[in-house]
């Protein structure tokens, strides 16, 4: 497993789909306030590097310890959500308004996913100012798993969804 600032330094993929405005010290306040919580120092850490975006391919995906809807093995990740609020671009902003949307426990921070699959940050255990574990939410079975206990670890654990199929007949990438 790579280390996190090993990962930070090739986590972002070269399309600028999903990019906010670079990250300032401001917008992360109003984010924190929006959101009810104190968001973690790794996200952050991210999100200076590039506010959003498409993930690289050696980091699209992580490992699950058993099936879920997606997948036996894994679920995806070729997203992170930015903080701003860029026309035509989901946002960290739209947590609140997606949870209630789609069912989704509170404190919840989304950071990727497509309303029925979600990948977030869940405060329920930590409180609003701790390290939130990190969790796959399928909303239409009601069902989650944890995949990491912070953000840091989730990023270490990443993979290239590459390595669990290539979307052929034969070995079929699956929908949620």
């Amino acid at each position: 497993m790579a280390r996190f600032d090993e990962v930070m330094a090739t986590f972002w993929g070269d399309d600028d789909y999903g990019v906010q405005q670079p990250l300032t010290d401001e917008m992360v306040r109003e984010a924190e306030r929006v959101l009810g919580v104190t968001l973690p120092s790794a996200l952050l850490d991210l999100l200076r590097v590039q506010n959003g975006g498409i993930v690289a391919a050696d980091h699209d995906a992580f490992p699950t310890s058993r099936p879920t809807s997606w997948s036996e093995d894994h679920v995806p990740f070729d997203g992170l959500m930015g903080i701003g609020r860029r026309d035509g671009t989901t946002s960290l902003l739209d947590t609140p308004y997606l949870v209630e949307e789609w069912g989704l426990p509170v404190p919840l921070v989304l950071l990727t996913g497509d309303g029925h699959c979600w990948i977030g940050l869940d405060y329920r255990t930590c409180g609003r100012d701790g390290e939130p574990s990190v969790g796959w939410f399928e909303a239409d079975l009601h069902a989650e798993l944890v995949l990491a206990d912070g953000f840091s670890s989730f990023v270490e654990g990443l993979t290239a969804s590459s390595t669990y199929g290539d979307g052929s007949a034969d070995d079929p990438v699956p929908t949620c």
